[in-house]
């Protein structure tokens, strides 16, 4: 068990916790939830003493041992692939390093006998001899093969490190295991480990996430962040939703049946307060009306964006053709004569194990890249608009939030242009600011506001979701599943492929899988199938490098 008492938390003149007091119990898995700047990642890092608050204390059960992901992928670059896993128990690599070095001195004591028998008890209770086995099981769920296992982890490519700094912080059972985002940047087959691992795991989890499906799979409780306070809800996302919305909904039933009752109380005492014979009727009321309290409807920081894609023309019949592109990356092929049609009423989920497969369509469909063979032919009707997996370039210049995105608009006025970033929740200043200096989910939500005043036909979008808070993802859902148009996209978010997309084309090895139904039927279906594939994602996955 693991409990926060007191808890404050100060950055500058600004508390973003007070006072709060939480108890998290063995068995559970957590869900921290809230919006973007309430303090998800700052309160797991004050509960793994990465950071210390400003008042209050952090308990954690006498002899527990305590477990987090970390988030410095340079930090182990040093160290082997297992020897980073099993340093998530520390005292037991500790111990395995203290023994090799007593068995490698030539002139061994018989201290040294000693000191190393009291090593192997203490290895031998911490299921040591397993350790390696154990580790190696974590990193093969998670999809690294066994050739890395010994490798150096600066050899590794960014989508591994993250996998083996989660398996780390699973090794060895911990009794509090605490993950921030442990989803992000995990293919298919690693998140559906997870999930299975998370539901059968015994001891304290608390997870930050902004995938609904995953924190619905996995969640037996949520702790959510509003108001610097943290309130507990029994269940998992779907049911915290429902029931923080129905609270709302019976405050504001309860005040207005108040607000009614003073009404009709004040009227009363205004009529009759200077008659006698009901003067103590109105004294009365006088007194009944005092006791009545309105509940504070205090301001949620949550705010929910309108994303609306509403296209200029209507989309023909033909829309896109597509025949044999193939193209090599550093010596990889990651499209291998990929052949399909999109239709009208297509929403198209691009899936697949290697990030870099799906990013290079992507980019060559936008014309951002060539093929190295084959061609595809949009329709004459159709109007595209793209959403970059990376945006690096795209905010280097030194334009104001508002000029930036007048270059895409037909109407160059800037109140109507300003209306669109209105909509994602940039008001006032914030349209003066410099687009360089924005963060990932400000840029984010600019891109959106660009697809949304494109009046495109096609939507394109590589991984909308990341850097975007729970909220904004919601609202994304809500526009994809009202867009008209046709739509192909990648997402890591299992939700809003599920609810958006009819049809899911997945490459593998650089070969595509066409299929038309429902992301969940394709899972179901497609299982076993999937296995007949030698997926090698190791090699030729450098999205994210």
């Amino acid at each position: 068990m693991i409990s926060a008492n007191g808890i404050t938390f100060r950055v500058g003149k600004k508390a973003l916790f007070e006072d709060v007091n939480i108890q998290f119990t063995e068995g559970n898995c957590y869900g921290l939830i809230g919006a973007n700047g309430t303090g998800k990642s700052t309160f797991l890092k004050i509960l793994s003493g990465q950071l210390e608050a400003t008042g209050g204390s952090i308990v954690i059960t006498p002899g527990q041992r305590l477990s987090f992901l970390e988030q410095d992928h340079f930090k182990y670059d040093e160290f082997t692939v297992l020897d980073t896993v099993i340093m998530g128990n520390q005292r037991l690599y500790d111990i395995m390093k203290e023994k090799e070095r007593l068995y490698a001195k030539e002139d061994f004591t018989d201290e040294d006998g000693i000191k190393a028998a009291e090593l192997e008890t203490e290895f031998g209770s911490m299921n040591g001899w397993d350790a390696e086995s154990d580790a190696a099981s974590l990193l093969n769920g998670l999809g690294v093969e066994t050739d890395h296992h010994y490798s150096l982890m600066k050899d590794l490519n960014g989508a591994l490190k993250v996998k083996v700094l989660l398996a780390r912080a699973l090794f060895g059972n911990p009794d509090v295991l605490l993950l921030d985002e442990p989803t992000n940047h995990l293919d298919l087959d690693a998140i559906g480990w997870l999930e299975e691992f998370l539901i059968n795991f015994e001891n304290t989890v608390i997870v930050v996430s902004h995938d609904r499906y995953f924190l619905n799979k996995v969640c037996t409780m949520i702790a959510d962040i509003d108001y610097g306070k943290i309130q507990l809800y029994t269940g998992n996302y779907d049911f915290w939703y429902e029931s923080s919305q129905l609270i709302v909904r019976q405050m504001k039933e309860a005040n207005r049946k108040k607000e009614e009752k003073i009404k009709e109380l004040k009227e009363f005492i205004q009529r009759f307060a200077a008659n006698a014979s009901k003067s103590k009727q109105a004294t009365s009321r006088k007194r009944a009306l005092e006791k009545i309290e309105l509940d504070e409807m205090k301001p949620s920081s949550r705010k929910y964006p309108f994303i609306d894609f509403r296209p200029a023309r209507e989309i023909g019949n033909e829309v896109l053709s597509v025949q044999n592109l193939s193209k090599t990356i550093e010596g990889v092929k990651v499209l291998d004569g990929i052949s399909f049609t999109l239709n009208r009423s297509d929403k198209v989920a691009l899936v697949g194990p290697n990030e870099r497969a799906k990013t290079v369509l992507f980019k060559i469909l936008a014309g951002e890249m060539e093929p190295d063979e084959g061609d595809y032919k949009w329709g004459i009707t159709t109007s595209q608009a793209y959403f970059p997996k990376d945006n690096t370039k795209i905010f280097s210049g030194d334009e104001t939030i508002v000029e930036w995105l007048t270059q895409f608009s037909e109407i160059k006025d800037v109140t109507y242009v300003r209306g669109f970033l209105g909509r994602m929740l940039f008001a006032g200043e914030d349209g003066v600011k410099k687009v360089k200096v924005l963060s990932g989910g400000e840029k984010v939500r600019v891109m959106l506001s660009k697809l949304m005043i494109s009046g495109a036909n096609v939507l394109m979008l590589d991984e909308p979701t990341d850097h975007l808070d729970m909220e904004s993802i919601t609202a994304l859902n809500t526009g994809l599943i009202k867009f008209p148009g046709v739509l192909i996209f990648s997402s890591r978010d299992h939700q809003i492929v599920e609810t958006t997309a009819n049809r899911i084309l997945e490459i593998i090895n650089g070969k595509l899988v066409d299929k038309i139904t429902t992301y969940d039927d394709y899972l179901a279906s497609d299982e076993m199938a999937r296995k007949r594939f030698t997926y090698t994602v190791s090699d030729s996955d450098g999205a994210d490098d």
